[in-house]
């Protein structure tokens, strides 16, 4: 419900302003928190291997950075969770942590087919994008303890930088 709608009243007490920034943080802290976890995710992948530590580390880094849209979004999706309750913020953790490497893996996917589609045809970016599934869940079955911990962390480091919504 916007301005446009008959029924649209401002808000007088500024909880919709303190929601709407409580959103934004918490998609910049999930998108940074677990791009983390991506790129160490991307640096253990034997489908990214290579002999130059240095192609193998900026492969990660474009991977963690294509992924962060996606994570983002949830982020921002689940910060009024994190910040309600204690129980709820755990319900947040558990939610974000089974739910960030499908945002990051199909955010990265979209990257991959908008650039090798560019690229190489719309042919060979399905392949790819195919592939890029592929070693995404791989990925993320490796590093699934890893989750755990910055589902906690991001939920902690969220309450901590926003404060509690719901007075």
């Amino acid at each position: 419900m916007g301005p446009w709608s008959p029924d649209w009243r401002p808000d007088l007490t500024g909880r919709r302003l303190l929601a709407i920034h409580a959103a934004r943080r918490g998609a910049l802290v999930a998108a940074a928190v677990f791009a983390v976890g991506v790129a160490i995710a991307s640096m253990l992948a034997p489908e990214v291997a290579t002999d130059q530590p240095a192609s193998r580390i900026a492969a990660a880094v474009v991977i963690a950075v294509g992924s962060m849209p996606g994570l983002g979004l949830l982020g921002a999706a689940l910060t009024s969770a994190a910040l309600d309750d204690r129980a709820t913020a755990v319900v947040a953790a558990i939610a974000i942590g089974i739910a960030a490497p499908t945002a990051a893996v199909a955010s990265a996917m979209i990257g991959v087919f908008v650039i090798v589609g560019f690229v190489a045809g719309v042919g060979e970016a399905a392949e790819m994008a195919g592939l890029t599934l592929q070693a995404g869940v791989r990925a993320a079955i490796r590093i699934a303890p890893l989750l755990a911990v910055l589902s906690i962390g991001w939920v902690a480091i969220l309450r901590r930088l926003v404060g509690q919504l719901a007075a």
